[in-house]
């Protein structure tokens, strides 16, 4: 687990294995897997149809690297920035096959 450093810069260097994901036809390689809810992972996606429809607690940030990735509502490409709200149910999947950068942050607090 590498986690947020809490001062100074940390540098994660991205490895040139991918780890099977749980998912069919995903692999991953972790950058940040921070106990306070913060990660970050490089995620690669073989080409499929629409995957498993399912939401996450926190706020999931989506930038596509390399190939094509889409959603219920969408398709997108590199250089595509997608945010997804906490609880959004979405389903994925990727027609050529992609490589993205997928980072989680826990909700902000309450606006007061």
């Amino acid at each position: 687990m590498t986690e947020l450093p809490d001062e100074g810069t940390l540098v994660v260097r991205a490895r040139a294995e991918w780890t099977p994901d749980q998912l069919p036809g995903v692999s991953t390689q972790s950058l940040i897997d921070d106990p306070r809810g913060y990660r970050t992972v490089l995620m690669k996606i073989e080409p499929s149809p629409f995957g498993v429809l399912h939401a996450h607690d926190e706020i999931e940030q989506i930038y596509v690297i390399k190939g094509d990735f889409f959603d219920d509502e969408k398709s997108y490409g590199p250089g595509d920035f997608i945010v997804r709200a906490p609880g959004a149910l979405h389903r994925t999947g990727s027609k050529n096959g992609a490589i993205t950068l997928l980072i989680y942050a826990p909700p902000a607090a309450p606006r007061t």
